[in-house]
């Protein structure tokens, strides 16, 4: 880390449903950059005078950002963090981008009980996160990893059931799919970089302290 480093604080924000939150909230405790956008052509934006660096990611991508350091700090959500396993610091439950992982089946294929459903197939994004989840309940099945449309797996013959994020479950019903057990609920998170977080220390935890402030008067309205 070098000098020019440590006078800034590089903050890593993730594109997608996160980001625009993410922004609107630090922006309320002062951190914030000129044209600062999802959409912008730039991946690194700064604030010169306040000595903040924003970096755009990929979803994935961001907690790889911080465990190596090129991001002092991150927002991302729990369901990322549970997949990746990379060794960060979690600082703050941000309470926004609330979801759920969950297992779903067609609801012509619906059995009585979990256990039932051992030696499928399980189509998902989130290998990791549903090997332990099966795993915890002592059900065999085979996983087959997917980078999107997983909905389709049952309905092509490719899956029997799904590990999948959902919010509302809208995309569930449009496709006939049935939720019949919750894996793990997910919210965005701030996370650190373990060496920016001691080096660092008096202003990430200035910011996670304004933060929970800004937070704790928006719960009370």
């Amino acid at each position: 880390m070098t000098s020019s480093d440590m006078d800034y604080l590089t903050i890593a924000l993730p594109k997608g449903k996160l980001f625009g939150l993410s922004a609107d909230l630090l922006a309320k405790v002062g951190y914030t950059a000129e044209n600062l956008s999802e959409k912008s052509r730039k991946l690194i934006i700064s604030n010169e005078k306040e000595k903040i660096r924003f970096i755009i990611t990929k979803t994935a991508d961001l907690p790889t950002y911080v465990e190596y350091g090129a991001a002092d700090i991150g927002v991302i959500g729990k369901d990322v963090l549970l997949e990746e396993g990379k060794d960060v610091y979690e600082l703050l439950d941000l309470k926004f981008g609330y979801c759920r992982m969950m297992v779903a089946v067609p609801k012509a294929l619906k059995r009585e009980k979990l256990s039932d459903y051992a030696h499928l197939r399980v189509a998902t994004k989130f290998p990791h996160i549903a090997e332990r989840f099966f795993r915890s309940q002592g059900i065999q099945v085979e996983f087959i990893k997917l980078n999107g449309s997983i909905e389709l797996a049952p309905m092509v013959g490719l899956a029997e059931l799904i590990v999948d994020i959902v919010e509302t479950g809208r995309t569930l019903k449009e496709n006939n799919l049935e939720e019949i057990a919750q894996i793990v609920p997910a919210t965005a998170r701030l996370i650190a970089n373990r060496v920016s977080f001691k080096m660092k220390f008096d202003r990430i935890n200035k910011l996670v302290e304004d933060l929970k402030s800004v937070m704790a008067e928006e719960a009370a309205q």
